[in-house]
């Protein structure tokens, strides 16, 4: 099953970890955080761990959907699941590096350690772009999460070479859509789709 890019109502413009100022700097590749990752601060002081995901994260990944809203559910995936089923988990976590990426912000003040939040890329190699996702809990929410993970997912897009990078995301969710049009994606409606955009950014 595909999931798409909807996009989960996530932080607004930040304070904690900043975005950068507008410029080709900005999006300088970086290398990706590794199995141990680096560590972060949402912008309540609350420290996370982000790191690429790993394929023992699936029962994490599955706690981690039980704990979204029906309208979380409906914004990620534009269609209610009542479960993250074990396959499809799995096949979350097992990506495979040349057409994928997967972040997760890890949260190890509890035991186990939770997945606070998911960004991604899938690699369209035939259009040369990739399209994105991201998830973050709710209560994680607002803390300038979203905005770290999509930047990291565009500076991975600049270091693959890629000419685009784009998802679809519903008008009622304001704040990624003005998160996406700070970092200079360009914002198409969808006439098949009503209530959908569809944000795309050139990478080159």
């Amino acid at each position: 099953m595909h999931t798409t890019a909807s996009i989960v109502d996530f932080s607004a413009p930040l304070a904690g970890p900043a975005l950068p100022p507008r410029s080709r700097e900005r999006f300088a590749a970086r290398a990706l955080p590794d199995t141990a990752g680096e560590r972060l601060n949402a912008r309540d002081g609350r420290p996370l761990r982000l790191r690429t995901i790993q394929p023992n994260d699936v029962a994490a990944l599955q706690r981690c959907f039980r704990r979204l809203s029906p309208e979380d559910i409906r914004r990620r995936f534009l269609h209610a699941m009542s479960d993250l089923p074990a396959p499809m988990a799995r096949r979350l976590c097992q990506i495979d590096p040349s057409r994928e990426t997967a972040l997760v912000l890890m949260d190890d003040a509890v035991v186990p350690a939770e997945i606070r939040g998911v960004g991604r890329i899938f690699v369209d190699e035939p259009t040369d772009s990739a399209e994105f996702s991201v998830l973050v809990e709710q209560q994680w929410s607002r803390l300038g999460l979203g905005a770290a993970l999509m930047q990291r997912l565009v500076d991975d897009s600049r270091r693959r070479g890629l000419s685009e990078l784009w998802g679809y995301v519903l008008l009622e969710n304001r704040p990624m859509l003005d998160l996406c049009r700070e970092l200079g994606f360009e914002r198409q409606l969808l006439p098949s789709e009503p209530g959908t955009a569809r944000v795309s950014l050139r990478l080159r």
